[in-house]
């Protein structure tokens, strides 16, 4: 392996990123990013990454009894579809970095102040619990996943501070749904890759980074949820993106 060094980054940020019921696709693609490697290898190994993580956390909540899917399933299925689209379509290498820049750049600033707002969501998901609309999950869901899938993320880092500012659900309901929703849209948006003509990865490259983050992914479910709060690693996280975001967007200029 090139880059050996990325095996210990990839196997720290599943760790880190699992305690808090996220994949760590945006920070995969901001250090693949940062060593310059072809756009298509970036997108498309963030993306296995993200599966191998998340679909361990999935299952984990559903057997907790924390994933609800009447509650997923309308950000999950306008979701899929547009992910699929973002994956396919066609980025030119500098719109691809300027849009990864700014919304890893937007999504840090959500992860800052999501620990405030979380517990606002929660007050008033307490004391009302009034239907949302059937057209916002759809909405949101959508919108979310068209972006996700183009950047070669599951979307969870920008679904999370969403649902909890509007008070979508409980905080621990909303972590299950933010990791299904990461899962389908990984998936999805790697499907959209995969049948684009000029698609092309390294599959060695990307297997050693996989197996990495399964097993930091899995300590990190396990134990480190537990050690550490949400509000402690959401902080950490967005530092982390921050910094990335700013680095990616300066080599832009």
């Amino acid at each position: 392996m090139q880059h050996p060094e990325l095996l210990l980054y990839f196997f720290g940020i599943a760790l880190l990123y699992s305690s808090a019921g996220f994949g760590g696709g945006s920070s995969y693609l901001a250090i693949l990013a940062l060593y310059g490697l072809e756009m298509f290898q970036v997108r498309s190994t963030a993306l296995l990454c993200n599966i191998m993580v998340v679909t361990g956390s999935v299952i984990l909540f559903y057997r907790s009894g924390w994933l609800d899917f009447r509650r997923a399933a309308p950000l999950a299925i306008a979701s899929v579809p547009a992910a699929f689209v973002g994956g396919w379509l066609p980025v030119e290498p500098r719109v691809f970095y300027l849009t990864l820049g700014t919304s890893l750049l937007f999504a840090s600033l959500l992860m800052w102040f999501q620990p405030r707002l979380s517990a606002k969501a929660y007050e008033k998901s307490i004391e009302s619990d009034a239907p949302k609309p059937r057209w916002l999950g759809p909405l949101i869901g959508g919108g979310i996943g068209f972006l996700s899938g183009m950047v070669g993320i599951g979307g969870g880092i920008f679904l999370a501070p969403v649902l909890y500012f509007i008070g979508w659900d409980i905080p621990k309901k909303i972590a299950a749904i933010a990791a299904f929703f990461i899962l389908v849209n990984s998936m999805s948006g790697m499907f959209g890759q995969m049948t684009n003509p000029e698609f092309h990865i390294d599959w060695a490259f990307s297997l050693l980074l996989m197996v990495a983050v399964f097993i930091g992914g899995q300590i990190g479910v396990r134990t480190t949820i537990r050690q550490l709060s949400q509000r402690s690693v959401l902080r950490i996280t967005a530092i982390l993106i921050f910094v990335v975001s700013v680095r990616i967007l300066v080599k832009l200029v």
